[in-house]
Parts: structure tokens; sequence; C-alpha cells
């Protein structure tokens, strides 16, 4: 999957973030859709995007990927406000 295409789901999501965010993203999305080394990683993150169904797990996705990472930027904050 070429970055760009993750680029454009991303902005068709309406989701912005940092290159170091994109990239760590991009690697997991490789990785959970089976698409690591794949022949032609750009091409079939596309024809997920364009099927009804692999849009809607492509979104799930990034949507729990996003939450999990909200989640973890928040947890340590919200421990440290117990240190006494």
């Amino acid at each position: 999957m070429s970055r760009a295409v993750l680029a454009a789901i991303l902005s068709q999501m309406r989701v912005w973030m940092s290159e170091l965010e994109a990239e760590e993203l991009y690697r997991e999305l490789l990785a959970r859709f089976g698409l690591v080394g794949a022949v032609d990683e750009c091409r079939a993150l596309e024809s997920a995007w364009e099927d009804p169904y692999g849009r809607r797990e492509v979104e799930e996705f990034i949507r729990a990927w996003l939450a999990g990472r909200r989640r973890r930027r928040l947890a340590p904050a919200a421990s440290a406000a117990y240190i006494v």
C-alpha cells in the first residue's frame, strides 16, 4: 500500500495526523490486512477501500487505532494525577 493511498483514505475520513503517526498506522494496516510483502500492496488497499465491506473494515480499524492512541495518551496523565 502506498502512503498516497493511505493519505487519500484518511482525507476522505477527515482524519489528520502527523507523518510519524501515519507511518505507524501504515505499518499496522499492512499487518492487519495481511498485505506485508504483497506484490501490489497499493492496489490491494485501493480494492478494499472501493468494496463496501472492505471499506467498513478499514474504517473500523482506523477508528479503533485512533481510539487506542487517545487512550494511551490519556492513561499516563490520568495515573500521574493520583501521584502525591
